[in-house]
């Protein structure tokens, strides 16, 4: 097996995206008195870094129209500490893992030893430069195994992203472009980009037209030859970026967490109905079902 961060991405976002959307997290975090799901979202995906001001949120999750964040930040913090919503962070994803998985995986001995494979993956995903990835590796372990798997998968998850981000910056793709552009190359809906960001309709449209300008979009919202290769640029750098914990634990380590890795997220995939839309493109049943006949072939 050749290293693929990407496959490996696949793998571990998808049980890591028990974290923000399912119906035990939102439960969790209306418990602790927030105003809406996204506030809930900003609070404990922002909870690591500490009560961070609505301006810094916004430039390091990057995509988000500022105005959506300043509408849960910082009330959030007046709500609940960063520490109350670390632990609601917590009890959420462990109630959402608890209903997807049975029993006999959850305390089974491979998913312990996927959560202790993944673990030395993540100690070793760089952190410089990488804010969010940073302050999730400040954080303590979780003792259950698939809790830690589950923190395992976030700080790889959160160094990616912020690989991700700054790839963004250096191709020079401001936040609205960036969404614009990704749609365009994914096919994705660009109206449901738009209002999960929290762009107005003009504020995409000008985004499209500075892109159209510089040659990266046709007037019919497709991506040029130059556009296609700069959203191919900036995959690659974010891939080469994310290889980092997969090429210091070995190919063979690898190999095995992407075995043991595999059903494990398949099953939440075909149970985490948050994951049927999602703005990063990502269809985690149909990749998923794809690398396991992969390896069955």
């Amino acid at each position: 097996m050749t290293i693929d961060p990407r496959a490996m991405w696949i793998r571990f976002e998808t049980y890591h995206d028990v974290t923000y959307f399912t119906p035990e997290s939102r439960a969790a975090t209306d418990a602790l008195g927030c105003k809406g799901g996204w506030m809930g979202y900003f609070g404990m995906r922002a909870a690591p870094l500490g009560a961070a001001s609505p301006e810094l949120i916004t430039a390091v999750f990057y995509n988000f129209h500022p105005d959506r964040v300043a509408r849960a930040i910082p009330d959030a913090w007046e709500i609940a500490s960063p520490e109350d919503f670390l632990r609601t962070r917590l009890s959420g994803v462990d109630g959402a893992l608890r209903r997807m998985l049975p029993p006999e995986v959850l305390e089974g001995e491979q998913l312990a030893e996927a959560a202790a494979l993944l673990r030395t993956a993540a100690e070793h995903a760089p952190i410089a430069g990488r804010p969010l990835a940073a302050a999730n590796a400040a954080l303590e372990w979780p003792a259950e195994p698939h809790l830690a798997l589950w923190h395992a998968t976030t700080r790889l998850r959160e160094s990616r992203g912020d690989g991700h981000v700054a790839a963004l910056v250096a191709a020079g793709l401001d936040p609205c472009e960036t969404l614009v552009m990704f749609g365009a190359d994914r096919g994705l809906d660009a109206g449901y980009l738009q209002v999960a960001r929290g762009w107005s309709a003009r504020e995409w449209e000008r985004a499209q037209a500075r892109l159209v300008d510089r040659g990266l979009l046709t007037e019919g919202g497709e991506p040029t030859a130059e556009g296609a290769a700069l959203r191919a640029w900036v995959e690659e750098r974010t891939d080469a970026g994310a290889a980092v914990p997969w090429l210091a634990i070995g190919r063979e380590a690898t190999e095995r967490v992407a075995e043991l890795l595999t059903p494990i997220a398949l099953r939440i995939a075909e149970r985490n109905e948050a994951m049927a839309v999602n703005p990063l493109g990502l269809s985690p049943v149909a990749e998923l079902s794809g690398l396991m006949a992969e390896r069955a072939g």
